[in-house]
Order: structure tokens, then sequence, then C-alpha cells
């Protein structure tokens, strides 16, 4: 899910493979796999005339969805520190 989330975030305003590749931390075969993953579930379109990958609406939500229960499960505490640091 954190994975499916960080290429989602860097695909939101459009980016190519190289751009998802090195922001989301992955090898170009995991790559690949989370691409058709998103894909497939319809979370995720290549826009073939910008040779870029962008979030569709569906992925956009479930991003939005995936941020709010995070914040909801992270402990008081430690949303303090994090906007701290």
């Amino acid at each position: 899910m954190d994975i499916a989330a960080d290429v989602l975030e860097v695909a939101q305003g459009g980016a190519i493979k190289t751009r998802i590749m090195y922001k989301a931390f992955l090898s170009f075969p995991q790559l690949k796999e989370y691409l058709e993953l998103l894909q497939g579930g319809g979370l995720l379109d290549y826009v073939a005339e910008e040779k870029e990958y962008r979030a569709t609406e569906r992925g956009k939500r479930f991003l939005k969805m995936y941020k709010e229960v995070g914040q909801a499960i992270l402990p008081a505490g430690l949303k303090k520190k994090k906007m701290l640091a």
C-alpha cells in the first residue's frame, strides 16, 4: 500500500517511468509490476501522447483515503514531532 501510494503521489501531475522509479525508490522490475497493478486497478493511466503516467480520479481518491487513514492511526505525539521536523 505504501509503495502504491508513493507511485500515485508522484504520478498525480504526470510522470515518466524514470521519475516514478527514483521518487518511489523502486528497481525497474518492481516499477513494472506496480505500474501494471495500478493500471489494472484503474488507479493509473498511461498517456501515450505525452509518454507519462497519471493518477486517475480513482487513484487520487485512493491516495486521499490512504492519507486520511494514516493521519487517523498516527498517535497524537508523533503528529506533533512530525510537524516540528
